[in-house]
């Protein structure tokens, strides 16, 4: 199967990962509409930054996945649906755990009735590794028991099981894609990479502030988590219902990671830890290391790029964006 001239339809399209599936998807020869969450900025996120020909490319909406009606009109057409929108950001499920829920649990609830109503051909949910919880063995692969270490992980398990529930309940098409760690351009502060490396290039930065540095994770690129969710959209064996693990099948201790990051961009900043980026002792993630086994049987995916390679990419973007933004400051103080 191909995505040339498919009828797709991307929630979440103005974040990270989002922004990155909708780029590919539009490469493709897919026929994208791209849904923002609507705020009062005329912002579309990281939608914005993509190159002006592919905009042009994209059908552009604003709304919110926790109203039915609109996201029943939304699906409405769509061959294909990835659903990406969600709230992600950990330290804030602590302190509003109920916006976690409504919009994790009842905006998928919601895809998946729409989805159901107008007999979309698949709707694929995003899941995370974070729902495992630290590892009680390792490789993790689908089977391991679910844990809910954060009010996060906990909605996104509620998520898991309603998609389930469809597939088995009223027969959707649903597929369950859960990406491990991802990676690279485009990527917030609230996640490890991104924040080591604006604080290693960025020179307002006297020291690099850290969290945790023993807890070990497994790290994709984003272009490969992308192509995991374009091979979740169109692969012929997989199992409606079912989770299914995308990582690169490698681990690495964020100390180390730290000392890698360090390499690539010179930085000889001292390493501090920063008490206001620890979780909770018993919610914090130890390890995750995936088995991707089914899904690459299944698919034929696997990552293409490798960590340092990855982190070389991340590093440029970040020198791009921050010396970008050192001219603007310059014009501003001139002006």
């Amino acid at each position: 199967m191909s995505y040339l001239g498919a009828k797709i339809l991307v929630t979440g399209a103005d974040g990270f990962i989002g922004s990155h599936l909708t780029e590919a998807l539009v490469s493709a020869g897919a026929d994208i509409t791209a849904l923002a969450q609507y705020n009062s900025f005329d912002s579309h996120g990281w939608l914005d930054d993509l190159p002006e020909p592919t905009r042009r490319k994209i059908n552009l909406v604003r709304g919110d996945i926790r109203d039915a009606a609109f996201v029943s009109r939304l699906v409405h057409g769509h061959d294909i649906v990835f659903h990406l929108a969600a709230l992600i950001a950990i330290p804030y499920s602590y302190l509003a755990a109920q916006s976690y829920v409504e919009t994790n649990v009842l905006g998928t609830l919601n895809m998946l009735e729409a989805a159901r109503q107008h007999g979309t051909e698949r709707l694929v949910c995003t899941s995370t590794s974070e729902v495992y919880g630290t590892a009680v063995k390792m490789p993790i692969d689908e089977s391991h028991p679910l844990q809910g270490q954060s009010p996060y992980s906990a909605s996104k398990i509620a998520a898991d099981m309603m998609a389930e529930a469809f597939a088995r309940s009223f027969g959707v098409p649903v597929v369950i894609l859960r990406p491990f760690n991802t990676f690279g351009p485009r990527q917030s502060e609230r996640a490890i990479i991104a924040t080591i490396i604006r604080q290693a290039l960025d020179p307002s930065c006297p020291a690099i502030m850290v969290g945790d540095a023993t807890t070990v994770r497994d790290l994709t690129f984003v272009t490969d988590t992308a192509a995991a969710f374009m091979a979740a959209g169109i692969a012929q064996g997989i199992e409606y219902g079912q989770a299914y693990n995308a990582g690169s099948q490698r681990a690495i201790m964020i100390g180390d990671l730290i000392d890698v990051i360090l390499e690539l961009t010179s930085s000889r900043k001292p390493i501090l830890q920063d008490e206001k980026r620890l979780r909770p002792t018993n919610s914090e993630v130890r390890a995750l290391l995936a088995d991707c086994t089914r899904f690459v049987r299944e698919t034929g995916w696997s990552p293409q790029v490798t960590l340092r390679e990855g982190l070389e990419q991340t590093v440029n973007w970040w020198r791009g964006r921050l010396s970008a933004k050192q001219v603007r400051l310059q014009r501003d103080f001139i002006t």
